[in-house]
């Protein structure tokens, strides 16, 4: 299947987006639960920030998200990727820790691509 890794570390970043899903969507669902079966943004963005420790890890994630996120674009651009909306969806409705790996896994996949085009272009 054209999905499945190719390599030791598409397979890791393939894992990790699995587990950036998964993982974030438990706290989610648990969450969801302690409210009364709703998702109350409001009062998921005040537990955020309801101490110095849980203000820093926010005001970290966005920080480095931002940054990432913009990188995943302009190197998607660089690189002709296919598939950016899935990975920019995923950051924003799934988790972060979803759509970092799953573009690192896609980065990874094309690199391949252009590698074996690249062969195949001087192997003729």
């Amino acid at each position: 299947m054209h999905w499945l890794p190719q390599s030791p570390l598409q397979a890791i970043y393939l894992i990790l987006a699995i587990a950036g899903a998964v993982l974030p969507w438990m706290a989610n669902l648990d969450f969801i639960e302690l409210n009364h079966q709703a998702f109350d943004l409001p009062s998921f963005i005040a537990l955020a920030t309801a101490n110095p420790a849980a203000t820093s890890l926010s005001r970290d994630l966005m920080i480095g998200a931002t940054a990432v996120v913009i990188w995943i674009v302009q190197e998607s651009r660089r690189l002709q990727m296919r598939g950016l909306i899935w990975v920019l969806l995923s950051c924003v409705l799934i988790a972060f820790a979803c759509g970092a790996p799953l573009f690192l896994y896609l980065r990874e996949r094309r690199l391949a691509e252009q590698l074996s085009e690249g062969v195949q272009a001087t192997g003729s």
